[in-house]
């Protein structure tokens, strides 16, 4: 079933994969098989073995193919899996240009794995376009967005690298796992791969670990089709399901945390404690209009600084609510801290190079009621008041 009349949000819920056609069951089949049984020795059918194709993994890789406007769909077993499979499609050689303030994971994998196998790389600022085109070079044969870029939630402008790669017939890369397809459809604005972490908005529960990609044609599918098969590391079926019921609800979810990060980016920006704020939501930021252009919102994900390390500390130690881990995108807010946690992989020279100080802290904004969120951040910046008040030598 697709039907281009219908409102993302109903595309959600009603697409080829609403019911079993078979009976009528309104979730999809876990097909746990490994291995099908083939009736002829000439001609097998659709699926063999489950690494090349699952019809419970079919069934996501469809939706998310239709949601971000491609024509094919590729699960993953995490978004690092999704992003290194990608990195594939390059060859010894060739040089790829890429956000500067990228997630540690990507960083790890483009410094520490690409570069073994010939593969070039430069860092820049993809805020600055003529930045990005002094970076290409004759064998500049890909360009790796993040927008918004984590942790400093910088905005691309993702028309303007996919028409400068399309010039030198490069390929462009989004990472879309901040916005997802809700909110920002990186294909229709000249992207050739979109990818996620599906491990957080999509999922939305911090009970998976999950990645995907999506193709604009179908010739670039079936290479990265063939790279999925030969790499094997595609998303196990129950994962899989745990994606798709997640999906479900993807527009209530980030809607309600949009709509409470917002309000949470103003309290920061106003708070005397909070000395930056990194949110595209925000009129100041210097890239809110572009991201107004190109996405329908800004997304339940903003960073703040604080005075310094110290500072932050108190702030974690007295925070109630929000957990504070790895990852994001869930129904309870997470609070992160960059340095130590997604971003550990890169060195701190290179960290604070791209402005991700010690003092930074990322927030992912759930469904708690915002009030309570500001109220449980008032009472934690009470307590970094309350130490800056106390004199040098004096005990508390």
């Amino acid at each position: 079933m697709k039907n281009e009349q219908f409102s993302f949000e109903t595309k959600l819920l009603h697409n080829r994969h609403k019911f079993d056609p078979t009976n009528g069951a309104v979730s999809v089949p876990i097909q746990h098989a490994s291995t099908f049984h083939q009736f002829e020795i000439d001609q097998f059918g659709k699926y063999d073995y489950s690494r090349s194709l699952n019809p419970t993994r079919e069934a996501l890789e469809d939706v998310i193919a239709e949601l971000e406007g491609g024509v094919k769909g590729f699960a993953f077993s995490s978004g690092m899996a999704a992003i290194s499979t990608a990195f594939l499609l390059l060859s010894s050689g060739d040089h790829v240009v890429i956000t500067e303030d990228v997630y540690g994971g990507t960083f790890r994998m483009v410094t520490e794995v690409l570069s073994r196998f010939g593969i070039e790389h430069t860092f820049v600022d993809m805020t600055n376009l003529e930045e990005v085109k002094q970076a290409i070079q004759p064998n500049t044969k890909a360009f790796y967005v993040e927008t918004p870029s984590n942790p400093l939630l910088k905005v691309t402008d993702i028309q303007a690298i996919s028409k400068i790669a399309k010039e030198i017939g490069a390929l462009t890369f989004v990472d879309n796992t901040f916005l997802t397809p809700l909110l920002q459809k990186p294909l229709e604005l000249g992207a050739d791969i979109v990818l996620h972490s599906a491990t957080k908005f999509l999922s939305g529960h911090s009970d998976v670990v999950a990645g995907l990609a999506v193709v604009k044609d179908e010739a670039l599918a079936k290479r990265l089709g063939f790279l999925q098969n030969s790499f094997g590391a595609v998303l196990g079926v129950q994962d899989c399901w745990l994606v798709l019921r997640g999906l479900k609800t993807l527009h209530v979810r980030l809607e309600q945390s949009q709509k409470s990060a917002e309000k949470l980016a103003e309290f920061f920006e106003n708070h005397p404690l909070v000395p930056a704020v990194y949110f595209p939501g925000l009129k100041n930021h210097p890239q809110h209009k572009v991201q107004t252009l190109q996405a329908d919102g800004p997304g339940a994900v903003l960073s703040f600084e604080l005075e310094n390390e110290e500072a932050l500390r108190i702030f974690v130690k007295h925070v109630k609510i929000p957990v504070f881990a790895v990852s994001l995108g869930a129904v309870e807010s997470i609070l992160s801290y960059p340095a130590k946690m997604s971003h550990a992989a890169m060195p701190q020279t290179e960290r604070e190079k791209r402005g991700i100080q010690n003092s930074l802290l990322r927030l992912s904004v759930g469904l708690e009621n915002p009030d309570d969120l500001i109220n449980d951040f008032s009472q934690a910046l009470e307590h970094v008041r309350q130490k800056q008040l106390v004199l040098p030598g004096e005990n508390v």
